[in-house]
């Protein structure tokens, strides 16, 4: 019996069974990572993972189950455990299953070429990269990680109003990191690569990359603690756009979790932002044609020059607001509840390039490098207080590495002093990006 048999065996047992609406959700994924260390393999792992869960109406509540047999055996548990589940709730969701979007694009998120390249060769590929990266320069001591990650995942979605919809997706993710040293002086370079397209990787760019990133951050200096005018290079900038997401969740507004409640029209950043949700953005591995309530996904801006157009909603969220659902329900497996997350989601590119911005400041920081993000940062308030990497500037050059430093702000502040755009959009593996940006100011503590 394949999945779609055994989702409509299951569906038309829950309806016999009492349950006046269901829906089945199924997910399959597939991965292999290896990890290499002074050129031998450190690490080397293949895993499957999967399985399904079933919500349903009973006695007027949604109830909910999964399991990860799908086999015969569960049927019977899943239907009796949705009625245990609805029976338990202290009040009725009022949220019934969906019936379905009038039509859904068709974009690919899967690559036959890239699902058909051997595990040799992705070993063979991660080895010829970490030996290019050594011999690039005596300075490089050694690659603190050299780690390769594929990914295939398949989902399905069926309901009892004859709903039906598929995705598939694969990647690829190379996680690099260099150390070198000139005197007594010890520095790293972290660099990631995504794509679908593993025949399109270039081995000598990519250890140039990763070790240009650590070598340019050799002969440190200190720079007065003060606030300064700001560059977020697009990794950073990407980084803290993902921290800050769930600002933009109308889950989190509706709860007070939120200062961008009750916003929605009025503006919230500078004129030259504009922050989109494209699910199929080519150059981004994340992505679906639907949503995790089977809702046709779409491009939108979620700010438009600046001004606040929606807030992220799933159908739960969009009946409290009475309003519609903008396709963002998320499920993080089959066994978890909905959420609301975006896809793809991006702060539009400009047209200056890095170097453009660079030369507009007569001074400030080149920030390439955030970490402790999840402990450095409220998403309530906005506050952040992180440690970072970066570059001093001076009369619109780089003048040298910076000393560990410690930015800080907050987020809500930042949105509206954002100056310039670069065209230099990037995209994290989890589909959050960005271009790099200058900021007005922030403060730049300096050990």
């Amino acid at each position: 019996m394949n999945i779609a048999q055994y989702q409509d065996k299951l569906l038309q047992q829950a309806t016999q069974a009492g349950l006046t609406e269901a829906e089945v959700y199924y997910e399959h994924k597939t991965s292999f990572q290896c990890t290499l260390y002074e050129g031998e393999l450190d690490s080397y792992e293949t895993s499957k993972d999967g399985g399904l869960s079933l919500r349903g109406v009973y006695n007027g509540k949604m109830g909910y189950a999964y399991t990860e047999k799908v086999d015969d055996d569960s049927i019977s548990f899943l239907i009796d455990y949705v009625k245990a589940n609805a029976e338990i709730l202290d009040e009725h969701e009022d949220i019934s299953i969906f019936e379905g979007s009038q039509e859904y694009a068709q974009h690919s998120f899967y690559n036959e070429e890239l699902e058909a390249v051997s595990i040799p060769e992705k070993i063979e590929l991660l080895r010829a990269i970490e030996e290019k990266i050594r011999a690039y320069d005596p300075r490089i001591v050694t690659l603190d990680y050299c780690i390769l990650q594929s990914y295939s995942t398949e989902r399905t979605l069926a309901n009892s109003k004859n709903l039906a919809l598929s995705h598939k997706e694969n990647g690829l993710v190379l996680y690099l990191s260099t150390v070198v040293k000139e005197g007594d002086e010890l520095k790293s370079g972290s660099y990631i690569k995504t794509t679908r397209d593993f025949h399109a990787l270039d081995v000598d760019a990519i250890a140039k990359n990763v070790a240009e990133e650590a070598l340019a951050n050799l002969g440190e200096q200190s720079i007065p603690s003060s606030k300064y005018p700001i560059i977020l290079r697009q990794d950073a900038a990407a980084s803290l756009l993902s921290t800050f997401m769930t600002i933009f969740s109308a889950d989190k507004a509706q709860k007070n979790q939120s200062l961008l409640k009750g916003k929605v029209g009025q503006q919230v950043a500078a004129e030259t932002l504009t922050l989109l949700n494209v699910p199929y953005h080519p150059e981004a591995l994340s992505g679906s044609n639907f949503d995790g309530e089977g809702v046709a996904t779409k491009q939108q801006a979620i700010i438009a020059n600046g001004t606040l157009q929606t807030l992220l909603h799933n159908r739960k969220t969009a009946k409290k607001d009475d309003c519609e659902t903008t396709g963002h329900a998320q499920r993080e497996s089959y066994k978890d509840s909905l959420s609301i997350a975006p896809q793809n989601f991006y702060i539009a590119p400009g047209q200056n390039t890095q170097d453009t911005l660079i030369a507009s400041l007569s001074e400030g920081v080149l920030i390439t490098h955030l970490s402790g993000l999840h402990s450095g940062t409220n998403s309530i308030s906005g506050d952040f207080s992180v440690a970072a990497r970066g570059f001093h500037i001076q009369d619109g050059k780089i003048a040298s590495p910076v000393k560990q430093m410690t930015i800080a702000g907050n987020f809500f502040t930042l949105l509206k002093d954002i100056e310039a755009i670069s065209s230099d959009l990037y995209f994290l593996p989890n589909g959050h990006g960005s271009p790099s940006l200058v900021v007005k100011e922030l403060a730049v503590t300096v050990e």
